[in-house]
C-alpha cells in the first residue's frame, strides 16, 4: 500500500470511530445530569470535574477499544454480562435522578457548604464517568470498533487503531465542553426549563439502562434456550 492508502485508512477510522462513540455518548443529554449531580459545586469544581471525567472517558474508550476484547476474555466475562450489570447501573442512577426532589436557593447553599474538594474527586469516576457519562453501551461500542478495526495485515491495524485514537480524543473533548459550560447552556432555559429538561434527560437515561439490561438479558436468554433446545444424544445400545 502507498502512503495515499495509508492516509486515506487513517481518516476513514477517525470518522468511524467518532461518528460510532459520539451518538453513544450523546454529550448534550448528559450535561443536565452532570450539573444536577454537582448541585451546589462552584464554577471551579465543576470545571475540574468536566476535565476529569472527560479524561476518564477519553482513557476508558482507548482501554476498551485496543484491549477490551482481550480483557473480558481473560477475565470470561461476556459483552451480555456487562450490559446487564451496567444497564442496572445505569437505572438505578438515572431513578435517583427522576425521583429527586428540585432544588431551592437553601438546600443549593447547604450543598455549596458541603461540596468539598474531597467529595468531587470522589464522584469523577463513579457516578460522573461511569456510568453517567461512559456506560456500558459506549464501553461494548468502543470494543465493537476496536475489534472491527483489525485486519490480519499488522501494519494496516495499527493504521486504523491510530486513526481511531482521535477519534475518541475528539468525542472527550466535545464532552468536555458540554460539561464545562453545562450551567451557561441551561441558564437560557431558567429554572423550571431546566428541571423539566433535567427530568427528561433521565428519564432518557432510564429508558437507555433498560434498553442495556434487555440486549444483555435477551442474549443470554436466547444463549440457555439455544443450550436447552439441543437434542440429547441417545446413547447406542
Amino acid at each position: 500500500m502507498q502512503l495515499n492508502d495509508y492516509l486515506r485508512v487513517f481518516g476513514s477510522s477517525f470518522f468511524f470511530a467518532l461518528a460510532t462513540l459520539l451518538p453513544f455518548l450523546n454529550p448534550p443529554a448528559i450535561a443536565p445530569i452532570f450539573l444536577s449531580l454537582t448541585e451546589g459545586a462552584s464554577s471551579a469544581t465543576r470545571m475540574v470535574l468536566a476535565k476529569r471525567v472527560a479524561i476518564n472517558v477519553c482513557l476508558m474508550l482507548i482501554v476498551a477499544m485496543v484491549a477490551g476484547n482481550v480483557l473480558l476474555s481473560f477475565f470470561g466475562i461476556s459483552l451480555s454480562i456487562v450490559r446487564v450489570g451496567g444497564g442496572m447501573l445505569v437505572i438505578a442512577s438515572a431513578w435517583r435522578l427522576v425521583n429527586s426532589p428540585d432544588a431551592d436557593t437553601e438546600r443549593v447553599a447547604r450543598m455549596a457548604e458541603s461540596f468539598t474538594p474531597e467529595m468531587a474527586k470522589a464522584r469523577a469516576f463513579y457516578p460522573l464517568t461511569f456510568p453517567i457519562s461512559c456506560g456500558p453501551g459506549s464501553i461494548a461500542a468502543a470494543i465493537t470498533v476496536g475489534v472491527s478495526l483489525r485486519d490480519q495485515n499488522h501494519v494496516l491495524s495499527l493504521v486504523r487503531l491510530g486513526g481511531s485514537i482521535p477519534g475518541i480524543i475528539v468525542v472527550s473533548v466535545t464532552l468536555y465542553t458540554c460539561l464545562r459550560f453545562a450551567a451557561q447552556m441551561l441558564h437560557r432555559l431558567g429554572d423550571n426549563g431546566t428541571a423539566v429538561f433535567m427530568r427528561l434527560s433521565a428519564f432518557i437515561m432510564l429508558c437507555l439502562g433498560v434498553q442495556i439490561f434487555w440486549e444483555g438479558s435477551r442474549e443470554l436468554l436466547l444463549g440457555v434456550l439455544q443450550q436447552v433446545m439441543q437434542p440429547i444424544p441417545i446413547p447406542k445400545a
